[in-house]
C-alpha cells in the first residue's frame, strides 16, 4: 500500500482505532502487534491508551510471527483469544458478540459459506500456534482441529474484506460513503 494499513482511514478514524474501539468493550487486554513503522502506527492511534502495544522485531518473517508475538503477551488467566488482521476494519460488533458467545474451542465466522476474520480460539490452543515453525501458517492448527471448529454464520461481509491493494481501499471508502 505504500503506507501503514493500520493508519488508513475509514469514516474519520483509522483502521486500527476502529478495531480497538470494537474490541476494547469485549476483550481485556486488547493487544496490538506492530512491526514495520511501529512508532508511526502507535503515534497515529487516538485509542492507543485502550490497547497494549507489542513490537514484533521479526515482522519480516510474516503474519505468523506477529500472531506468535501477540500470543506471547496474552495474560495466563485469559480463557481465549480473538485474533484479527488490521485490514478487516468493517467487522460488526454483533459478529464479535456471537463469536464470544460460542462454545467451541475454535470459532470462525462464515459469511455466505466463506470463512473470515476475526477468529476465536481457546488459550489451550495457543501452545500449538506458538510451536509452529516460521514457514508454517496458522491454518495448520485450524486444519488439525477441523472437527472441533464451530463455524458461526454471520450476516457480516466485513469478515471477508481484506484490504491489500489501493483499489481495495478505494472501493471500501466508496462503499462506506453515506
Amino acid at each position: 500500500m505504500g503506507f501503514p494499513k493500520a493508519l488508513l482511514e475509514l469514516q474519520g478514524e483509522t483502521f486500527l482505532d476502529r478495531l480497538i474501539g470494537l474490541f476494547a468493550p469485549r476483550c481485556r487486554p486488547v493487544i496490538v502487534v506492530v512491526g514495520a513503522a511501529a512508532g508511526t502506527v502507535r503515534a497515529g492511534s487516538r485509542r492507543a491508551g485502550e490497547a497494549q502495544f507489542t513490537v514484533n522485531a521479526d515482522y519480516a518473517r510474516g503474519q505468523l510471527s506477529s500472531m506468535q508475538c501477540g500470543l506471547g503477551a496474552v495474560p495466563p488467566e485469559a480463557g481465549g483469544v480473538l485474533f484479527t488482521l488490521v485490514d478487516h476494519p468493517r467487522v460488526k460488533p454483533a459478529t464479535l458478540d456471537r463469536l464470544l458467545a460460542g462454545a467451541g474451542p475454535l470459532r470462525i465466522p462464515r459469511h455466505n459459506g466463506r470463512r473470515g476474520h476475526p477468529i476465536y480460539f481457546s488459550t489451550a490452543l495457543a501452545a500449538e500456534f506458538l510451536a509452529l515453525d516460521p514457514g508454517a501458517t496458522a491454518r495448520e492448527v485450524v486444519d488439525r482441529h477441523a472437527p472441533e471448529v464451530e463455524y458461526v454464520d454471520v450476516d457480516d461481509p466485513g469478515v471477508l474484506e481484506d484490504i491489500d491493494r489501493p483499489e481495495d481501499y478505494r472501493r471500501l471508502v466508496e462503499e462506506a460513503r453515506p
